[in-house]
């Protein structure tokens, strides 16, 4: 396998394992990863609509839609009208509960998914994502 390959494949199996521990442990608390990871960009971008809260979770519109819906059933997100046509998304007081339990509970998986790796290493790997992703400040 070509170097570029393996690394994209270490990468894809190190977030895959980092996901199912997340949603294996978040279950605790009573969500899910995605579930959790919308409560995480309400909780950004209160007010926000389906596209911009689609584009922060990496979904479609569609998809997003149907779990703010799912949400919302669940008491964890308000859906009000905003300016013309769109829907603006609030935690209530439940959503941001289940945010804190989450934030919580991800804090301990993810210590353990890189506990393997010392400090220093970990500062090396977040600098090389960032510039991967563009998001490094420049």
């Amino acid at each position: 396998m070509h170097r570029d390959q393996a690394l994209g494949r270490a990468i894809k199996q190190a977030q895959y394992r980092q996901h199912r521990a997340l949603d294996t442990a978040l279950a605790t608390v009573g969500t899910t990863l995605a579930q959790w990871d919308a409560l995480r960009a309400i909780s950004r971008s209160p007010g926000a609509s389906a596209r911009t809260l689609a584009a922060a979770t990496f979904q479609t519109e569609q998809s997003f839609g149907t779990l703010a819906g799912r949400l919302t059933q669940q008491g964890l997100v308000e859906r009000r009208p905003g300016h013309g046509r769109r829907i603006e998304h609030h935690l209530t007081p439940a959503g941001e509960h289940t945010l804190a339990a989450g934030h919580k509970v991800a804090d301990e998986v993810l210590a353990d998914c890189f506990s393997t790796l010392p400090e220093s290493d970990r500062t090396t790997l977040l600098g090389l994502l960032e510039r991967l992703t563009g998001n490094d400040g420049h």
